[in-house]
């Protein structure tokens, strides 16, 4: 098969392709024979050609549209630099004649622009003072007028009037005067859950204010409103903001927050302070072991004193009785004797022995168990602590140490159980030293008095 003849093929096949495609829009026929066949590809040629010379026209007239757009954008172009130049020329004028006003402007104000730049910082540093004072709760509105004041100060077209530069005076002077009165006033006040009343409260001068029912409220400059702090101080402070809230004259105790004209850093430290219940909560585990451990401790303490304390008493009458009483541990070591009026000394030396032998381990009872309750307990503290330490290494590791709050808690842990040890061991072993005193008294009484016996009885068989 010769290359010419191949050529001739693909060439027959694309003209075949393009008379199919450009009659398939205008009819489905299918050539029936090898004439027809040729006819469909000369009409398609010829459509083809129309075509191409549709698109050189298109084409034509296109580029000759872009020279044209081409010379309207140079046109607009050389326009606008014109333009340019004439507004950089007014620009420069403007500049000029700005510079002039101003000047005849500084020329006209005189010394005036210094009492403007006075009035523009005095009433900056008021409505910063404003923004945060408690009197702001009273008489709303004052920071806006100070702010609106400010910006129209700032400009250079408008000046302040008379009335607003004594309006500024009168402000200054009410803040000063308002900070040293203890008045009451009606407000809308928000409770933690959300709850908003309209209720009576006192206001002592820029330092707290305090709700009619005694609770301590605080400013929000954010919302202009007051809030009832979530946590009150502890101690006598909230007993004193009741009294002063239900009083109307006179002199009352009242716990003030010195730092409250600056925001009252001092109340918002001592009501986040933990109070006894929740530092006893921070001991944790070994902390409450500890705690049980100190009141079982204390338990027995007390009964023992107090038993003691009565056989102390029955013993100390015995001694005033010439018979022997069963009821206390003297009188039982003395019915041995009364018991046994003829026995020989060394019988009887063991035969009082042998009953105080019996009498010693119930009056020493539980004295035993008290000291290793005073050893326990700080070693139960040093446990807490060793834990404590541990928990803190674990917040340094997972938080870093760059975080004081995720140490806390270990921290605390670690010497609240310290202190609860301490705590616990110090006032058992106080109370294991009276206990123990009482119990040796008693027994240094019974071999006081079986000694004294003995001599008496010894003597009594040397006469006969």
């Amino acid at each position: 098969m010769s290359a010419k003849f191949i050529k001739a093929a693909v060439i027959a096949m694309a003209s075949t392709f393009a008379l199919t495609a450009a009659l398939a829009n205008a009819q489905d026929e299918k050539p029936r024979s090898l004439d027809q066949l040729l006819e469909f590809v000369k009409q398609g040629q010829v459509t083809e050609a129309r075509e191409n010379q549709a698109r050189e026209q298109a084409f034509a007239k296109d580029k000759a549209n872009q020279a044209a757009e081409l010379q309207r954008a140079k046109d607009e172009r050389s326009r606008q630099e014109a333009l340019s130049a004439q507004l950089e020329d007014t620009f420069e004028a403007n500049e000029l004649l700005v510079a002039a006003k101003q000047a005849q402007l500084k020329e006209k104000l005189g010394t005036l622009a210094e009492l403007f730049g006075h009035l523009t910082s005095t009433a900056g540093d008021l409505s910063s003072t404003l923004e945060f004072s408690l009197t702001s709760a009273q008489y709303p509105g004052r920071q806006e007028f100070l702010e609106k004041l400010i910006a129209k100060m700032s400009s250079s077209d408008q000046l302040p009037s008379i009335e607003e530069i004594e309006k500024v005076w009168y402000e200054l002077n009410r803040e000063m005067v308002e900070t040293g009165k203890v008045v009451s006033f009606d407000a809308e006040v928000s409770e933690p859950n959300g709850n908003k009343n309209n209720e009576r409260v006192v206001r002592v001068g820029a330092f707290n204010v305090i709700s009619e029912s005694g609770l301590y409220l605080q400013y929000e400059p954010t919302k202009g409103s007051l809030e009832t702090l979530a946590r009150q101080p502890s101690g006598p402070y909230s007993g004193w903001a009741k009294e002063l809230a239900a009083s109307t004259e006179g002199l009352q105790r009242f716990g003030v927050d010195p730092t409250g004209p600056s925001g009252g850093s001092f109340l918002a430290a001592l009501i986040n302070s933990p109070n006894l219940e929740e530092r006893w909560h921070q001991g944790g585990t070994v902390g409450y072991a500890i705690t049980v451990l100190g009141a079982f401790g204390l338990i027995l303490a007390v009964i023992r004193l107090v038993m003691l304390s009565l056989v102390s008493a029955k013993v100390n009458a015995q001694l005033k009785s010439d018979k022997a009483n069963t009821n206390n541990p003297l009188g039982r070591v003395l019915k041995i004797h009364e018991d046994n009026p003829s026995m020989d000394t060394e019988t009887l030396e063991l035969k009082l022995s042998e009953g105080i032998l019996k009498e010693t381990p119930k009056l020493e009872y539980g004295l035993n168990l008290l000291k290793i309750i005073a050893t326990l307990a700080p070693l139960m503290g040093l446990l807490g602590t060793v834990t404590g330490m541990i928990v803190t290494f674990q917040a340094i590791t997972i938080f870093g140490a760059g975080d004081p709050k995720a140490m806390a808690g270990g921290i605390s842990q670690a010497l609240v159980t310290t202190v609860e040890g301490l705590v616990v061991a110090i006032p058992i072993v106080l109370l294991f030293t009276i206990v123990n005193g009482r119990a040796q008294r008693i027994i240094h009484i019974l071999n006081e008095q079986t000694t004294g016996i003995i001599a008496e009885h010894t003597e009594a068989n040397l006469r006969k």
